[in-house]
């Protein structure tokens, strides 16, 4: 039963932060609370979805704000787009059809970004969903956004040549992990697929076969940015999408230089959250961490308005954190990026054997190869911290340094023999060579293989790879459980490759039936049950080793202001920036 609105018209998910345990500053840790936990609402009142965004204390117009990158954006075509980058790069020149005001400290309220509100639930279960598009949203060119420019780029996301992208809308429609198999986008461009529907200009439905309380949610990730059909280039769309937000791509320079201008099309008016302070955005592509490291810390030039993508590194964080004129250049914040030792549990199918990995990992050594408590925090659950509804518990209890007696009580005294496969970079090889030490002081046996770091996830996704354990990673695209546990832990998803369940193909019939129940509840209440749901895999599956959670902890230079670091994706945000 769907919730009442309060006197505040917000339908709130999470009554406020979670009890969180306060990291004290010690040594490089210039101190973080690591188990900030998310609150956030989804806005019922529609004028929390009208523009202009609130002006931001102290800022100006004018100059330029220069983001520096090692490697280029993947994908710029907001279909294709699912990067933290490409995620929030995207939010400067295409808008969604909801979107999340965020201050940057774990609160954050869904709204309507082209729609007027998050969304109708039509008939109350999820099934069917309606959105109006605002009044006087426009592309760059002046031409007025409608309701079929935004299904147009929906059923785009159908065409297998533009991967790369969610496919949680896809999937939704079709009511099948093959989406493809129910709509063919390019033998009929003009069509749309089963269940999306424009009744007039305005007007944009979707109905599912199953209910899909998240829906508001998934239409903030960029698949349901609008675009114009007949500017539609396919996969040549990706130098050059056309904007809908407060910014155009003016010039790309591929892999080395992409520049943003104003859209001077865009009205503040009609958006609720973003800004058009800078007059243009520049993306450098090329220096290392340690390059950006050094040049925002001598601040000259240009860089005094630039802002370091890939954060301070390792080896500058003593330089940084011991120098007070940078304290208030640092942006440090924990980050939904959680790390796991994952389980093949096709080929390890002893519970006692996944039980004892659980036991033998001494995370603070972990913590400690990957650079200390700056980069990153232990983590025991499913779920990370920045999850709405997340809820603290050890399922397997080895302290900060593991317990390998249990670990081999569990073995009953055997050596088992395992393979670890890691993606070839050196991160990954410090990673996985901890890893495997605390493993065989626990009395497995452990084979460690190397895999190139750009083939990893493919090969790790294959239904008949021949590794035991790999090193895995995931980022919720909201902070709910429905993005995390039914996304990597159903069996139902499983495919001969390219399934996100491809981690740990844990495949539990009366599982994949709890997720089912929980997506069907009102979003306010299933924070909890995901919370529960969490721990009830830990302690009777045990699919996997949780490690840690990453922290961002970067540098901007002295006249950049406004840049935080976004609660959803926990990386650099961009629509409050502005130069001073």
């Amino acid at each position: 039963m769907r919730r009442e609105r309060t006197a505040a018209m917000l339908l709130t998910l999470v009554a406020g932060l979670g009890a969180c345990t306060n990291n004290t500053k010690t040594g490089d840790d210039p101190g973080v609370d690591t188990n900030r936990q998310a609150s956030g609402a989804i806005a019922t009142d529609p004028k929390d979805s009208q523009g202009p965004a609130a002006e931001v204390p102290g800022a100006a117009k004018g100059g330029t704000v220069t983001v520096i990158r090692q490697t280029k954006i993947a994908h710029l075509d907001p279909q294709r787009t699912y990067s933290f980058v490409g995620l929030n790069a995207s939010q400067l020149y295409a808008r969604r059809l909801t979107t999340y005001k965020d201050d940057g400290q774990g609160h954050v309220t869904l709204v309507g970004d082209l729609a007027t509100t998050p969304g109708t639930d039509v008939n109350k279960d999820c099934r069917t969903w309606r959105f109006t598009i605002k009044d006087r949203v426009r592309f760059e060119d002046g031409s007025a956004i409608t309701a079929r420019d935004v299904a147009y780029g929906i059923a785009r996301s159908f065409d297998l040549s533009l991967t790369g992208g969610p496919t949680y809308i896809q999937e939704w429609l079709a009511d099948s992990p093959q989406f493809d198999t129910a709509f063919d986008f390019k033998r009929d461009k003009s069509a749309l697929p089963p269940g999306l529907t424009v009744p007039d200009d305005r007007t944009l439905q979707l109905t599912f076969a199953k209910p899909h309380c998240d829906l508001p949610f998934a239409a903030s990730l960029p698949a349901t940015a609008p675009v114009p059909a007949a500017k539609d280039t396919g996969t040549q769309y990706d130098a050059r999408p056309v904007s809908s937000g407060p910014y155009k791509i003016t010039k790309n320079e591929a892999g080395t230089q992409l520049t943003m201008e104003r859209n001077t099309a865009w009205d503040p008016a009609t958006d609720a959250v973003r800004h058009q302070y800078p007059d243009a955005f520049v993306w450098s592509f090329g220096p290392d961490p340690v390059t950006q490291t050094n040049r925002i810390i001598t601040d000259g030039g240009a860089d005094q308005t630039a802002v370091s993508w890939n954060g301070v590194d390792p080896s500058l964080v003593s330089k940084v954190v011991g120098d007070a004129a940078l304290k208030d250049r640092i942006l440090q914040a924990p980050t939904p990026q959680h790390f796991t030792l994952t389980i093949n549990n096709q080929r390890v199918t002893d519970l006692k054997v996944r039980q004892a990995l659980n036991y033998a990992i001494d995370r603070d050594g972990l913590i400690k190869t990957l650079g200390g408590a700056t980069f990153a925090a232990p983590v025991t659950t499913l779920m990370p911290p920045a999850t709405i509804g997340w809820k603290q518990y050890d399922a397997y209890p080895a302290g900060k340094s593991g317990d390998p007696a249990k670990a081999k009580e569990l073995l009953g005294g055997a050596a088992k023999e395992l393979v670890l496969a890691f993606p070839d970079d050196a991160t990954n090889q410090a990673l996985s060579t901890q890893l495997a030490g605390n493993l065989e002081k626990a009395g497995f046996k452990i084979t460690l293989k190397a895999i190139p770091a750009d083939a990893f996830l493919d090969e790790t996704k294959k239904r008949d790879n021949p590794w035991d354990l790999y090193i895995g990673s995931w980022g919720a695209d909201w902070p709910s459980g429905a993005a995390i546990l039914p996304v990597l832990y159903d069996g139902r998803a499983i495919k001969d490759g390219g399934s996100n369940n491809g981690a740990s193909y844990l495949n539990a019939p009366a599982l994949n039936a709890e997720f089912d129940r929980v997506l069907a509840l009102p979003v306010e209440r299933q924070g909890a049950e995901w919370a529960k749901l969490d721990e009830k895999i830990m302690r009777e599956f045990a699919p996997v080793v949780p490690l840690y959670v990453q922290v961002m902890f970067t540098l901007h230079g002295s006249r950049v202001h406004g840049v935080f670091v976004d609660s959803i994706f926990g990386s650099p945000q961009f629509v409050n920036t502005y130069v001073k």
